[in-house]
């Protein structure tokens, strides 16, 4: 349910895994949380230590995140969401955090190739990472430069183009989050999903907030139940009002983010599964509207 990527890519990622595996086997026991970096562009987290268990989310590149225990070659971690879930060692990089000081920039684009050199045609791509991946920035900003050098997790160089990376994105007013959320349209609808490879519902609207400013929780369930929301009822609905849809406001299995004229826009498995913009007077989501927040 994830786009595909050339040979290369697939490639450069086992090259990354490899060095992964080798640097987690020196990994203390986790009598108390260590820290690790995500080295793939996007790590599932599942269930229970298998890649057999349910996605339950998922970490994008160069994430940090808290190892809680391990075991049958899996960590089991917490994202900075305070989400857990298990990923498979050879994932991550265990060491000090990345990008938490210096010159950090943000992925601007939905998908960003980072490369061996300052050249989109000598080599082909180390790594192609996802909107909102952090990256430390080693070189001086110029207004005329076509590239940053990056320094990656694994302590490689790699080059980015500047128009892939902003290093001071900004908090986007409702009117600009709605407009904004319109370049994801026909991304794959994936469960478990958090990145540009494809969100579900609530990791979406996640997203969506973070461009605002705002920290949800990561579900629906919790999200409509979160204290920074406000209820509304559907008569008195804005552009921005998060809407949550089920059999009831205890049992919410469904988010989108209300535009205005009953247009809301949603990832979604109805009809096409991908990120789209439907009608909240078809019948089909009439009868499933539950619930609709305002953050506060």
């Amino acid at each position: 349910m994830r786009y595909a990527g050339t040979v290369t890519f697939m490639q450069g990622l086992a090259a990354l895994a490899l060095l992964a595996t080798l640097t987690l086997a020196v990994l203390p026991a986790a009598d108390s949380p260590s820290t690790a970096v995500v080295l793939l562009p996007v790590a599932n987290m599942y269930s229970r230590p298998s890649t057999d268990a349910d996605v339950v989310s998922q970490a994008i590149y160069g994430a940090n995140v808290s190892v809680i225990e391990q075991k049958d070659g899996f960590a089991h971690i917490r994202t900075a969401d305070d989400y857990t879930g298990w990923t498979p060692l050879s994932a991550l990089l265990p060491g000090k955090p990345y990008a938490k000081t210096g010159r950090i920039g943000e992925v601007q684009s939905l998908f960003a190739h980072i490369y061996r050199e300052a050249s989109v045609t000598k080599h082909a791509p180390l790594v192609t990472v996802p909107f909102e991946a952090k990256l430390e920035v080693v070189s001086e900003p110029n207004p005329d430069a076509r590239w940053y050098q990056v320094r990656l997790p694994d302590d490689h160089a790699g080059w980015i183009q500047t128009g892939d990376l902003s290093l001071t994105p900004k908090v986007l007013s409702i009117p600009e989050t709605l407009e904004f959320s319109k370049r994801f349209l026909g991304l794959p609808y994936t469960w478990g999903g958090t990145s540009s490879y494809g969100y579900d519902c609530s990791g979406f609207s996640q997203m969506l907030g973070r461009r605002r400013g705002i920290s949800m929780p990561r579900d629906a369930q919790p999200q409509a139940e979160w204290t920074g929301v406000a209820a509304v009822e559907r008569k008195d609905l804005q552009p921005g009002d998060l809407l949550y849809f089920g059999s009831s406001e205890k049992k919410i299995t469904h988010t989108g983010i209300y535009f205005g004229d009953g247009k809301f826009i949603n990832a979604t498995t109805h009809l096409t599964p991908m990120v789209r913009i439907d009608d909240l007077n078809d019948p089909y989501w009439t009868k499933l509207l539950v619930a609709a927040r305002r953050v506060k």
